[in-house]
């Protein structure tokens, strides 16, 4: 099933996700749900809040379905460590059409559960680092245009509310 991306505003993507406890073939569905629903948006990660679920689940695939290997499912994740500074653009599937350059660590170790439950950690550099710490963030209720200063974050917010006036958002 392909979900609908939800755009910024809307209240989901701003509020802290819930916690995972129940860890079944329903959530398998989902995990594979939301891997074709961010294929489906031309995306490289997802996390459930831009599908309208309040839930700490976030997915990535850097190759693009090119790799299966390298699709990576995070469940309840948290960072537990981060080291140096990269400042790259970044863009976001509820906030279509917005670049940004943003400040991020340029390498994180996550912990996480897998769809059985079971802890593991996983570390990555550059732009999995960023992807890492971008889809993390939503799940905190905390978008990328929130890592900018008060004057580019005004600027997008003025060109979202421009977008949504002419019926474009």
């Amino acid at each position: 099933m392909i979900y609908s991306i939800i755009k910024y505003p809307d209240p989901v993507l701003l509020k802290p996700a819930e916690t995972v406890t129940v860890f079944d073939k329903e959530l398998k569905q989902l995990v594979a749900d939301m891997f074709e629903s961010m294929y489906d948006a031309q995306g490289i990660g997802l996390a459930a809040p831009q599908i309208n679920i309040s839930k700490r689940i976030c997915i990535i695939d850097l190759s693009f379905k090119k790799n299966p290997a390298d699709k990576i499912v995070l469940i309840n994740p948290e960072i537990i460590e981060k080291d140096g500074k990269q400042h790259e653009e970044e863009g976001c599937l509820s906030l279509p059409d917005i670049r940004e350059k943003v400040h991020r660590a340029v390498y994180v170790k996550v912990r996480a559960q897998d769809v059985d439950g079971k802890w593991f950690e996983v570390d990555g550099t550059e732009l999995l680092s960023r992807a890492f710490q971008h889809e993390i963030d939503h799940l905190h209720g905390v978008l990328f245009i929130d890592h900018l200063s008060r004057l580019k974050r005004d600027l997008v917010y003025r060109r979202i509310r421009k977008m949504q006036k002419n019926g474009e958002w």
